[in-house]
């Protein structure tokens, strides 16, 4: 699968997103080691606290079918907006220097290392 077809599958996903109240819509397509693809929604809750970034579900979604070793994300929105610090340091757990790809509504591409988005990034040996 290239970039342009994880940014449709992005692009796709995010037509599921579920964001009545802030109206903007995420979707997330991930690609693991193993070629599978992930995809994910961000999902909004009344109370905000509780709502999730649609790259966290789809890595979520990775992890808890076993898949733990991430190639690249393509995240789409309606202006193109990088990953947040979240949904960052959560990629960065399982694949630190993977590609990502954001899109715009419209399909147009960017591309960046997450190393480069999340330098100095919280790890295992932080924990010591």
């Amino acid at each position: 699968m290239d970039d342009k077809d994880l940014v449709r599958a992005a692009l796709e996903a995010r037509e599921k997103a579920y964001a009545p109240y802030s109206e903007y819509r995420v979707g997330a397509a991930l690609i693991t080691r193993s070629g599978r693809v992930y995809t994910g929604a961000n999902v909004e809750n009344a109370s905000y606290g509780l709502s999730v970034c649609a790259e966290r579900v789809a890595a979520f979604k990775a992890v808890s079918e076993g898949d733990r070793e991430f190639e690249a994300i393509a995240v789409a929105t309606g202006n193109g907006v990088l990953p947040c610090g979240a949904c960052r340091q959560v990629l960065a757990e399982f694949g630190p220097d993977m590609r990502v790809i954001v899109a715009d509504s419209e399909g147009n591409m960017r591309t960046y290392r997450l190393s480069e988005l999340l330098p100095g990034r919280f790890t295992r040996a932080d924990l010591r």
